[in-house]
């Protein structure tokens, strides 16, 4: 890619340019969504002027304008002009994902990106040089608890449980399919959040038990906030670092080894394997490097958001092989989904 870059960008830098703007465009999707622009957008029957959706918003009619031009020049909106008047309205994608009301929403991954994410991300230079997380120049928390900085406030814990519901909305159902796992009857997803994985899991295979296990104050905020009726999954309090972990036939871990360092991910996989059944496994869900440093790009996106934000990072197949090799499981299996997150399964 090196290569190629280069030598396409020495007449004139299109692609160094477009990287040097991403921030801009993130920003532009972000404001959007926070100022309600895709929501209205949605319940309307008709395209809008700037004019009206300035008065619905609270806005001025020029910066919505603007807005709305930009949204339109990067394909997320429509526009159509008519008697000198502009009119937007929502692309389809925009209706699916950057919507609250839709059943694949990805409006709580955006917010928290906007204002959790982004700020830690201005103190990038910081944690490159220092090797640890902002959480204390951004936030004014310590650095070495980093669930104590998720989990600031009842606010902030719901951003960060939304955000990870937006998660397994869009990816769930290509990870609870990329074994199969109707042998394991019962299944705990520890660090299981709101339970969306749970529930993915739940549906595809109907046999099986499943639980979420997470701290008390997570479990509490799923149950008040995220819980289904009639819901398929059970929650269980506790700390799987502490504490106990409850037997299962499978315990999955999803995005959860890659918000620690290497000593703490094997104490928990050696946690697992002890109280697994025999015949059990555990299923890691992460995104995985490629090898050879070359990727994926998102991946390596991902790995320096752990530098900022946790103590972990972001790794390829053979480091995880090497954690389930020492701590007793054997049998590797992988599937990269070609998505954002991969699965692994390693069998006790």
């Amino acid at each position: 890619m090196a290569e190629h870059l280069s030598q396409s960008e020495l007449d004139y830098p299109f692609k160094l340019l477009e990287y040097f703007n991403g921030f801009r465009v993130s920003k532009v999707i972000f404001s959007a969504c926070e100022l309600g622009v895709f929501d209205l957008l949605l319940k309307s029957q008709e395209p809008l002027s700037a004019q009206h959706v300035a008065q619905e918003l609270g806005t001025s009619v020029d910066g919505i304008e603007r807005l709305l031009d930009a949204l339109v020049g990067i394909e997320i909106l429509e526009v159509e002009t008519t008697d000198g008047t502009a009119f937007y309205s929502s692309t389809d994608v925009a209706n699916l994902y950057l919507a609250k009301g839709s059943t694949k929403s990805l409006h709580d991954m955006i917010i928290y990106q906007s204002q959790t994410i982004y700020p830690l991300w201005n103190n990038m230079v910081d944690a490159v040089r220092d090797g640890k997380n902002q959480n204390e120049k951004t936030f004014g928390l310590p650095p070495e608890d980093i669930f104590q900085a998720i989990y600031r406030s009842e606010e902030e814990m719901l951003k960060f449980m939304g955000l990870m519901n937006s998660s397994w909305v869009l990816d769930g159902h290509d990870i609870v399919t990329a074994f199969n796992l109707s042998c394991f009857q019962t299944i705990v997803d520890l660090g299981g959040c709101t339970g969306a994985l749970a529930r993915e899991i739940a549906e595809t295979y109907p046999s099986s038990s499943v639980t979420v296990f997470d701290l008390p104050q997570v479990v509490e905020t799923a149950q008040k906030h995220f819980c289904e009726e009639n819901d398929a999954v059970v929650f269980q309090s506790g700390d799987f670092f502490s504490g106990e972990i409850p037997p299962a036939d499978l315990y999955v871990l999803a995005r959860i080894i890659h918000d620690w360092p290497e000593e703490k991910c094997l104490m928990l996989l050696k946690k697992i394997y002890d109280s697994c059944k025999p015949g059990g496994g555990v299923l890691l869900v992460e995104a995985m490097l490629f090898e050879n440093r070359r990727g994926p790009v998102m991946a390596q996106m991902f790995s320096l958001n752990m530098l900022v934000q946790a103590e972990g990072r972001e790794r390829p197949l053979s480091e995880y092989t090497h954690m389930l090799d020492k701590t007793g499981f054997h049998n590797v299996q992988v599937c990269r989904t070609g998505k954002s997150y991969d699965a692994i399964l390693a069998m006790r």
